[in-house]
């Protein structure tokens, strides 16, 4: 089949825009990104069973977290901390200024499984010098909303035994970023003490309808399958049955009003620009202090690859963040 040469556009009665674009690589980003995106891939759907996405995720996330360890050497370990499992990623030096902070992570995976817990918590934890707790929270189908939110508030209200809210962040990236989001939300509603610092890391805040980038984008930006949205309300096993307007489930329908400084991170072929960017304004229309950093040309979550100079701009951007916010 011969490949497009120039750009088209159509759009239909219904206001459906029927779209061809030749998008080369772009120079503005590393020559290692430029790699990343010049793979090539096929855009033919590989449906695969639940079981079986676990095990190739598990299998991943395993090697992309010894290859972080390499680079960013710290000691992992496990804890039940109010019945919940957890991760615990300790630097090898903690200075006594930073003994007393904690960040919370809640990992990506799409809520069915885990993408996250050494990637995004590796880095952060050896740049941060500080103890990093990833949530391995319950994960649907088998448990769905408000399984993950429960367990990462039991967690949390544990952890304030030992910390003081003031020297805790919440964050996560994905699955996690959007948990990140409902977790800070529940505690308000909870009247609970809130976490000093929020990380929102490529999420959205609106089960109710998708947005505009998830119509152009994969999780692998341009290469790979792309299935367009549904004009119908998206259908989630996390969220089951719960009503998609639920201010916990879907935190752009809550009062945001006093929730703590919060970083947004996105990029510009990431599925979920269009999600992350919306709950940014929507924080900041309730007057959070909400900071937006959106890269460029990278694909969902990139960070999860620490080879790329991007991926350390990122952890340095938050890691800075969370020291700004944090207490001492």
């Amino acid at each position: 089949m011969p490949l497009p040469q120039q750009d088209t556009s159509f759009i239909d009665a219904g206001g459906t825009a029927h779209v061809t674009r030749v998008v080369p690589v772009p120079a503005t980003v590393s020559p290692e990104a430029q790699k990343v995106l010049a793979r090539r891939v096929s855009d033919a759907a590989r449906p695969e069973t639940l079981e079986k996405r676990r095990a190739n995720i598990d299998k991943w996330q395993r090697g992309a977290g010894e290859r972080s360890r390499s680079q960013y050497p710290v000691n992992v370990g496990q804890e039940t901390i109010a019945g919940v499992p957890t991760r615990v990623i300790t630097p090898l030096t903690i200075p006594e200024s930073n003994r007393c902070r904690l960040l919370i992570n809640v990992h990506g995976g799409g809520f069915n499984a885990d993408s996250g817990s050494l990637t995004e918590t590796i880095p952060i934890a050896n740049l941060a010098q500080t103890k990093v707790i990833a949530v391995l929270y319950r994960l649907a189908p088998e448990h769905p909303f408000p399984a993950a939110v429960d367990d990462t508030v039991a967690v949390y209200k544990e952890l304030l035994k030992a910390y003081k809210p003031q020297n805790i962040a919440l964050y996560g990236t994905s699955a996690g970023a959007i948990l990140t989001g409902e977790v800070a939300v529940k505690l308000r509603q909870s009247g609970q003490p809130l976490p000093a610092a929020l990380g929102i890391f490529s999420g959205h805040g609106d089960f109710s309808r998708f947005g505009d980038s998830q119509a152009l984008f994969g999780l692998n930006g341009l290469s790979g399958s792309l299935t367009p949205p549904s004009r119908e309300a998206p259908q989630s096993s996390y969220a089951r049955s719960t009503d998609l307007n639920d201010p916990v489930l879907s935190p752009i329908y809550a009062d945001l009003h006093g929730l703590p400084p919060t970083l947004f991170i996105t990029s510009t072929r990431d599925l979920l620009l269009s999600g992350t960017t919306i709950l940014h304004r929507a924080f900041l229309r309730a007057g959070v202090d909400a900071r937006l950093v959106v890269f460029e040309a990278l694909p969902h979550a990139f960070w999860n690859n620490p080879d790329l100079p991007e991926s350390k701009e990122a952890y340095g951007i938050m890691t800075a963040f969370f020291d700004k916010n944090l207490g001492r």
